[in-house]
């Protein structure tokens, strides 16, 4: 397990709690370096989307425990807030709870001249994803896959 993962795995553990007696789930945790900075990102959501206060409360609590447990040792920035409505889909939990919603695939290379594929997510498993457009029925592996999110419908 590298140390990203183990930190992202602990940071989980100790939110599990807090979450629960806020009402809200535990959608992801990240810890990612964007330019010189380090960030631990919790999301969080519940069926009727989370607001501000959830966020605040969820973040004061946790950053308590954080700073008691002190694991990290690197300075970082801690962010909870929702995943967001285009949120990205990484986990196994993530697609269960999608399917029959319209998702956007981006791969790594392209297929047919194309990166870029969006349609109904219908199935998926360890190796593949497959997305209904209309009447083309599409099975990606998960190995060529850069990026799955929900599609935003304006």
């Amino acid at each position: 397990m590298s140390k990203r993962e183990e930190y992202e795995a602990k940071t989980e553990v100790l939110l599990t709690p807090i979450a629960q007696a806020n009402g809200v789930e535990i959608y992801d945790v990240e810890y990612v370096k964007e330019g010189a900075d380090w960030y631990l990102r919790a999301y969080i959501d519940k069926p009727e989307g989370v607001n501000i206060i959830d966020c605040e409360t969820v973040s004061r609590a946790l950053s308590d425990v954080l700073d008691k447990e002190d694991f990290i040792p690197d300075a970082y920035i801690l962010e909870v807030s929702s995943p967001g409505l285009g949120r990205t889909l990484k986990k196994d939990k993530h697609l269960e709870k999608s399917i029959g919603e319209e998702v956007e695939i981006k791969l790594f290379k392209p297929v047919e001249k194309c990166k870029d594929f969006a349609g109904i997510l219908t199935a998926f498993d360890e190796e593949k994803i497959t997305i209904q457009d209309g009447d083309v029925s599409r099975t990606f592996e998960r190995s060529t896959i850069a990026l799955i999110r929900l599609a935003l419908d304006f």
